[in-house]
């Protein structure tokens, strides 16, 4: 696998139109929103990476892309047409969403859990070859790494035009998250999904993308290439430190 180059291809470089955009989006848990006039884009073939603090505001925005959260203002495309529609329509048109509650069925066995994605053992097995020997070990007795690429297997074998993927490190090993980040990077280049990755290790982060936003409460307050904000990491990470809002779900 090689590490994303910053605008190394024509999706990042932005001479690809966006297959996902949210223009001016403005959602939260009520009347009040929690995110603010977030302008976000991914192009086919590119990882973006969605950076910044818990409370920031990085989940609620996923989840409003995803048509889990409505809108307060503000509208989300999908291949340049509005949308409202919820996730299962949206995930009928390629879109895939992969939380961090490693959304396995606990009481199936990893085979039985590709089948009931309608995900070949095969393909799943070439992404994740970790997994063969877990095949008939229920869920619930994976490790969390497993699990989350068991989750991740069962998003990408379906073969997503545009990937939602949220904190896929958190409470991980490194070598593991390495293994998802490159699985995802792979997607993206070999298939061309258009990935939005949130991730709070800002550093691991930039290593598999093309670009990047930063977040702090609510509002996207830094973008640029992964070269450009990998210089300007002591500033990223200071904002994780100094982000004072409790009262905003991440």
């Amino acid at each position: 696998m090689t590490e994303a180059s910053p605008a190394s291809s024509p999706a990042a470089a932005g001479t690809i139109e966006p297959i996902l955009e949210a223009r001016g989006l403005s959602a939260g848990y009520g009347p009040q929103p929690v995110v603010h006039d977030v302008n976000i884009e991914v192009r086919p073939g590119e990882v973006v990476a969605l950076l910044g603090p818990n409370g920031a505001g990085k989940t609620t925005t996923l989840l409003a892309l995803a048509g889990e959260l409505p809108l307060l203002a503000g509208e989300v495309a999908i291949d340049g047409r509005v949308t409202t529609a919820p996730l299962h329509l949206r995930a009928q048109r390629g879109l895939v969403f992969v939380t961090e509650e490693k959304s396995v069925f606990m009481s199936l066995t990893t085979r039985d859990n590709l089948k009931v994605a309608d995900v070949g053992l095969d393909e799943a097995l070439a992404l994740f070859p970790e997994l063969e020997r877990r095949l008939d070990v229920r869920g619930g007795l994976l490790s969390g790494g497993e699990q989350q690429m068991l989750s991740l297997a069962r998003g990408l074998c379906r073969h997503p035009s545009v990937l939602l993927a949220d904190e896929l490190s958190l409470g991980l090993a490194p070598m593991v998250v390495t293994r998802l980040l490159e699985a995802v990077r792979d997607a993206a280049d070999k298939r061309g999904a258009a990935v939005l990755l949130v991730e709070q290790h800002v550093r691991q982060a930039l290593r598999f993308a093309d670009r990047a936003y930063v977040m702090r409460r609510g509002r996207v307050v830094l973008e640029g290439t992964a070269s450009e904000l990998g210089g300007r990491l002591q500033e990223i990470e200071d904002s994780y430190l100094t982000n004072t809002s409790n009262d905003e779900r991440d």
